[in-house]
C-alpha cells in the first residue's frame, strides 16, 4: 500500500510548445499514456503565449530550440504575465541540449524540470507529480471524484 496521492490526470491542462509537429505527438502520446486529456499545442513561443493567456494550463512542456520564438523567449514572456498566476505556471524544458548555459538559463527562470530529449513516458509523469506535489491547490484540483 502507498501513501502516494491520487490523481485524476485527466483534469489536468497541459501545453505543449514544440516546433515539429511530429515530436508534439509524440509528446501528446506519451502524456496519453500517462492519462492527460486536454492538450493545447503550440508551434512556437509567440502563438504558446496567447495560449497560455487563453487557456491558463496547469503544465508546460516547452522546446528549448525552435527558430526565432523559441523556449527562451517564452520562458521570458511567460514570467512576465501578471494575470491570475500565469507568472508562476510550471515550465518543463524538453531539449536535446544539455549545455550549461541553457541549464543555467532555465534554473534562473524557475523552470519546474528540465528533460532531455527523447523523454520516456515514466519521465513525464515523475514531472507532472513533482510538480503536483509542490502545488496543494493543483493537488486539490486534480483528486478523482468519487
Amino acid at each position: 500500500m502507498t501513501n502516494a496521492p491520487e490523481i485524476d490526470y485527466a483534469k489536468l491542462r497541459v501545453l505543449i510548445v514544440e516546433d515539429e509537429q511530429y515530436t508534439r505527438q509524440m509528446i501528446r502520446q506519451l502524456l496519453f499514456q500517462v492519462g492527460v486529456r486536454s492538450f493545447i499545442e503550440a508551434p512556437d513561443a509567440k502563438v504558446a503565449l496567447q495560449e497560455a493567456v487563453r487557456t491558463r494550463p496547469d503544465v508546460v512542456f516547452c522546446d528549448v530550440h525552435m527558430g526565432e520564438f523559441g523556449g527562451k523567449v517564452f520562458l521570458e514572456g511567460i514570467r512576465k504575465i501578471k494575470l491570475q498566476g500565469i507568472d508562476k505556471t510550471p515550465v518543463v524544458m524538453l531539449t536535446a541540449d544539455a549545455t550549461k548555459d541553457t541549464v543555467v538559463f532555465a534554473k534562473e527562470r524557475q523552470v519546474a524540470g528540465y528533460l532531455v530529449k527523447p523523454v520516456s513516458t515514466q519521465q513525464l509523469k515523475q514531472r507532472i507529480d513533482a510538480i503536483i506535489a509542490t502545488d496543494s491547490e493543483l493537488a486539490t484540483r486534480l483528486k478523482p471524484t468519487k
